[in-house]
């Protein structure tokens, strides 16, 4: 079980979670000592070593590639991928950032990352049958404006930030469509809102959650039994709820698809 984002906040709850109902985890996240003071950590309450730590930062696309490699070449089983990992709407007023690939921060980080990465992995996937894809995403959500999806004029952090999260879940409906049949099933959830997290107290937000609150969903979502064959929802906490209209027009995600192969780099064979 791969858990993107897991050396803080819920996705470090989740892999938590995970690892104490016996589960091998992989743990992924951007720097060696928040890696390894993970590890220690889960270790400690899980009571056992099934733990590995997988280093990638997800402003660089080269390293989403490397962390897909080396997941492949360690494992020949993917049961469960979450992808979690992402950066919030930053402190107000902040300036436009770019990722290494030059692209604009929080649709590569949050959407591109997780779509580059979930196609990689999708060979190892099937060949896990039964296997589940959750991506995490947000109620928050912002219509992709096509002619700018960079957002190079008039840039606002919190646009950018669902602009990223809508484009996520758009994904993961096609990527459901993808893989009818196959065993593996893909949902997207919202597990909370303003969770107890860096991401929202560095918004300038007050929390409304805790970040025990969104794991509970996510790990719902991720095991629960009743969900077994449910793909291509989006759920809002436990409960399956609807995301913003666009993300229901085939034309508008087919848009999408054909500008994500291309900006990431993914071949029409590796996304079939």
């Amino acid at each position: 079980m791969l858990i993107t984002g897991a050396t803080d906040g819920v996705g470090k709850v989740v892999a938590a979670r995970l690892a104490a109902s016996n589960a091998r985890v992989l743990v992924h996240g951007r720097s060696e000592e928040k890696g390894a003071d993970t590890l220690r950590d889960i270790r400690r309450e899980a009571g056992h070593s099934r733990l590995e730590y997988y280093r990638a930062d997800f402003a660089s696309l080269d390293e989403v590639r490397r962390l897909a490699h080396d997941v492949t070449a360690a494992h020949n089983r993917l049961n469960l991928l979450i992808n979690n990992a992402g950066i919030g709407f930053g402190p107000p007023g902040a300036e436009r950032e770019t990722s290494r690939d030059g692209y604009e921060l929080r649709f590569a980080v949050n959407y591109l990352a997780p779509f580059l990465l979930t196609h990689l992995l999708l060979a190892t996937l099937r060949r896990s049958v039964p296997a589940r894809i959750v991506n995490v995403a947000s109620l928050g959500q912002y219509r992709i404006d096509f002619d700018d999806v960079m957002l190079t004029r008039g840039y606002d952090g919190t646009r950018a930030y669902r602009q990223s999260k809508l484009a996520l879940v758009m994904f993961t409906f096609d990527l459901a469509a993808l893989l009818e049949g196959t065993g593996v099933t893909a949902n997207a959830i919202h597990p909370a809102t303003f969770m107890n997290t860096r991401m929202v107290t560095e918004a300038g937000m007050q929390p409304q959650h805790t970040v025990e609150d969104g794991a509970d969903a996510i790990l719902h979502l991720a095991t629960a039994s009743e969900l077994e064959g449910t793909s291509g929802a989006f759920f809002d906490g436990m409960r399956e709820s609807r995301a913003d209209p666009e993300a229901y027009h085939a034309r508008a995600r087919q848009r999408l698809r054909t500008l994500s192969l291309e900006l990431a780099g993914v071949s029409a064979d590796v996304a079939r």
